[in-house]
This record gives C-alpha cells, sequence and structure tokens, in this order.
C-alpha cells in the first residue's frame, strides 16, 4: 500500500499540513538573531497576549492566547515582537501555491493550514505519503520554513497525524492502523472537541477514545445533542466530511479561550489580531466575502454575548474587518467580570466575482 491511506470500499487520500510555529518561525527567519530564541509574536513585556509562540518558548509553557504578563513570568528572557501580517499573508498565498501544483482541492484551515484532497492529483502520483513529502520539501526550498503534514483516509486522522512528530515531520496513519489508533487518544486531543465537551465527556467517564467508542449511539446523543452521532463515527475512525474547495460558507470564523481572563480593552484588541487574521485567511486569495461581522465574547461566569454589524457592501480588507470588529469591541469595557473567551465571525458570505446582477438585489427594511 506503500503507506497510503485508503479506506476500505473507498478511495479518499487526504493530506492535512500544518506550518511548524508559523508566525515564530517567520520572525526567526528573517532576524538571525532570533533564532534559538525563545519568541513571542505579539502582546509586550507587561501587556497584551501572545498570538504565537516560537518551539523555543513553547518549551516553558509558552502559548498562543496567553497573556503577555504570564508569559513573561512562564520565561524571563522571552523576546516579544510584533506582527507583521502582511507578511505572513504573503507566505501563505506561496505555500498554497505549492498546494495548487498538486491539488485544486484545497480547503484552508487559517493562514497556517490546510486540508488538500489528492485521491485524484494533478501530478497523477499514486501515492499520497509521496506528494505529502515533495510539498514539505517545496516549502523548505521556497521559504525556508518547514511544515509537518499528516496523511490519511479522513480529515480527521490526518489531523491528528499532522501534530504526531512537530516539527518538521510526517506521520501516516493508514486504514488499518486508524481504529486503534482513536482508541488510544485522549479525547482532549481529538480535533473538534474542545474544553467545555472534553470536561463533559471527562464527567461520563469518558477519558480515551477506547471509552468513547463503548457508548451507544443513544447514549451519546441524549448527552451531546445532534453532535453525538459526529462523536460515535470519530471514535471508530470514521469521518466522512469532503475537503471542501472555494465553497461558500455560512460563516468563516475564529475564537480562542485565554489561560487568564482579560479585563482590558488593550489586552482584548491584542487578542483579537490572530483571530481576524484566521476569519481573514478563508477570504485572502478566494473571491468570498462577508457583509456581517460578529464579535462574541465569554465572561469567567460563563455568561456570553454576542454583538454585529452588517454593512452594505462586502468587507473588502483585512484593516476594514479589524475596523468594525473594535467598534464591537468598545461597548465591552471597561470589564468589570473578567473575559476568557473571544471569537471573531464573517457571515452573509457571497462569491464576489460574480456579476452584480446575477447577486441577489437586497432592498432596504422600512
Amino acid at each position: 500500500m506503500d503507506g497510503d491511506a485508503v479506506g476500505p470500499g473507498r478511495s479518499r487520500k487526504i493530506i492535512h499540513v500544518d506550518m511548524d510555529a508559523f508566525y515564530a518561525s517567520v520572525e526567526q527567519r528573517d532576524d538571525p538573531g532570533l533564532r534559538g530564541k525563545p519568541v513571542a509574536v505579539g502582546g509586550s513585556r507587561e501587556r497584551g497576549v501572545v498570538a504565537a509562540a516560537s518551539y523555543e518558548a513553547r518549551r516553558f509553557g509558552v502559548r498562543s492566547a496567553m497573556p503577555s504578563i504570564v508569559a513573561k513570568r512562564r520565561c524571563p528572557d522571552l523576546i516579544f515582537v510584533k506582527p507583521r501580517f502582511d507578511v505572513y499573508r504573503a507566505i501563505s498565498l506561496q505555500v498554497r501555491a505549492i498546494f495548487a501544483e498538486h491539488t485544486p482541492v484545497i480547503e484552508p484551515l487559517a493562514l497556517d493550514e490546510a486540508y488538500l484532497d489528492v485521491t485524484e492529483n494533478r501530478q497523477a502520483i499514486a501515492s499520497a505519503t509521496r506528494i505529502a513529502r515533495e510539498i514539505r520539501a517545496r516549502i523548505r526550498e521556497e521559504t525556508d520554513l518547514t511544515a509537518s503534514a499528516g496523511v490519511s483516509y479522513n480529515k480527521f486522522l490526518a489531523k491528528l497525524a499532522s501534530d504526531e512528530r512537530k516539527p518538521d515531520g510526517l506521520f501516516v496513519i493508514t486504514p488499518l492502523r486508524g481504529p486503534a489508533y482513536v482508541e488510544s487518544l485522549p479525547v482532549s486531543r481529538f480535533h473538534g472537541i474542545g474544553p467545555v465537551t472534553t470536561a463533559k465527556m471527562e464527567g461520563l467517564g469518558i477519558l480515551t477514545g477506547a471509552d468513547l467508542k463503548r457508548q451507544s449511539l443513544s447514549f451519546l446523543r441524549e448527552h451531546f445533542g445532534k453532535a453525538g452521532a459526529f462523536y460515535f463515527s470519530l471514535a471508530r475512525g470514521v469521518d466522512d466530511r469532503p475537503v471542501q474547495a472555494e465553497r461558500i460558507r455560512k460563516s468563516i470564523g475564529a475564537e480562542t479561550t485565554f489561560d487568564i481572563d482579560l479585563f482590558t480593552a488593550e489586552e482584548a484588541r491584542a487578542a483579537l489580531e490572530p483571530l481576524i487574521d484566521k476569519a481573514w485567511s478563508y477570504c485572502e486569495g478566494s473571491t468570498i466575502r462577508g457583509r456581517t461581522v460578529t464579535l462574541k465574547a465569554t465572561y469567567a461566569d460563563f455568561q456570553r454575548i454576542t454583538r454585529s454589524r452588517t454593512i452594505d457592501a462586502p468587507v473588502e480588507s483585512r484593516t476594514r474587518l479589524a475596523e468594525i470588529v473594535s467598534t464591537l469591541l468598545e461597548p465591552l469595557f471597561p470589564a468589570i467580570k473578567g473575559v476568557r473567551l473571544l471569537g471573531v465571525t464573517l457571515s452573509s458570505l457571497e462569491d464576489n466575482s460574480a456579476p452584480r446582477a446575477d447577486r441577489q438585489l437586497r432592498l432596504p427594511l422600512r
């Protein structure tokens, strides 16, 4: 089988590519003085939130979405660097062009990661593992950066595989190995199962994939609603979601839960930068744009609020998106209660390449 992951009765070959510590690695590449040192992109010594951390910083427990003051306490020698999102976006497009040499079926998740369906590919290469190796080599050659890749027969397992040998690694999960691999994992490792759901599962005695597999479909539906059927499938290494290339989604968004609650608007703005960038990355390099911007905030007591604004014309730039998010953020501060989660969503999406006459006519409501 040459290490490839082809499911029984189907022929899907999925690769998940994830750039290694992307923002921080770009800064270390461009400034030799930062190489081998703990680097945090975003924030500052006294305030703000870390947007990304180098592997040297991660060894001290520094992570993205962590308040700068906590990061500095954990790593006194931490070097803070101002983010350069224009540079990151340019490199992301460069990497995406490498993907496109192999397949048109590319689903970007952010500037630094994407799913590729290489079942049918432009170079007629039978081995998905070989394609992953070639992509990683080209990324290193053209950008002087490293990427990790996971190869499997579905998106869920490909995503897990790309984390196995980071940084600069490649891991394959074959159909024969898939179910057993899932059983061995803690549910907290499952992509799509967040901290709240993990805590709920652990409260029900579900700690690993094997524990999850032992639950009946009716039990999972009872406790997790519609998501129960999805968890039932994941526990068996099954994920039928296709790689969606250039589709119009209902919404595009990103959110982050913080280790320590935020109390100032300045901290919140810093924390929102990578979320705005992630939300906009789907639009970057495509013709998809949205007219509704939504800001979500969850407080320390788990109260959740959302604020939205819909504009007449689609948001045409990241700068404009950031302006609207900032406007929505202002009424939330000063905050009496700490903010533990922030999210940004862009919706009312449309294909901006369509002729104006082909788009739905919107009449003002009076």
